[in-house]
């Protein structure tokens, strides 16, 4: 599914996942399917706010909401790299993922527009937990107007926010979606 923009930089995904990660090693509720969100929302307001996305890989409707399509495999290979662990942590008795990094970020990875939009999506996440957080996610418009595996169009990072979506509306943000990515 094509769409505004055609190159997905999963290496610059990785120093994405080893930032993200690394920022949230204090916060308690900090664990993967949060890191999925703030990678979700820093890409999507980024582009809202400056036009491009951060990495352009592609999101995934999952059913805890949207994650980054080559996730696993970029994480496993910084794992195998030997850039982070997988740690297995709990957060009140639940079960909680939790990427540690061993070594910082490339500095010349992001740009500190792209490090002040990631920042940005932290600090308001901060504290909340998985379930919190995915809960917001399945009010965008974007994980809303797709069926669970598909590719969410970065382009629907224009669409309002959120919104109570009909059928028909599903089929409208689906139709704008297209067009704005230059397919007919």
């Amino acid at each position: 599914m094509a769409d505004l923009w055609e190159v997905a930089d999963e290496e610059k995904l990785g120093e994405l996942l080893i930032y993200t990660s690394g920022q949230l090693l204090d916060d308690a509720p900090g664990g993967a399917t949060k890191v999925n969100k703030i990678l979700y929302y820093s890409e999507f307001s980024h582009i809202r706010t400056y036009g491009v996305p951060i990495t352009g890989v592609a999101y995934q409707k999952l059913p805890n909401g949207p994650a980054p399509r080559q996730l696993l495999p970029v994480r496993d290979r910084l794992i195998a790299n030997g850039d982070a662990v997988l740690r297995d942590d709990q957060y009140f008795g639940k079960p909680l993922h939790r990427l540690v990094p061993l070594r910082p970020q490339r500095i010349d990875a992001l740009s500190p527009e792209e490090l002040a939009t990631v920042d940005q999506v932290i600090s308001a996440m901060w504290g909340m937990t998985a379930g919190q957080v995915s809960a917001m996610s399945h009010r965008e418009l974007g994980w809303n107007m797709v069926d669970e595996g598909e590719d969410i169009p970065l382009s629907t990072a224009y669409l309002p926010r959120r919104a109570v979506m009909s059928e028909l509306a599903k089929q409208r943000a689906r139709e704008l979606a297209a067009s704005l990515s230059g397919r007919t």
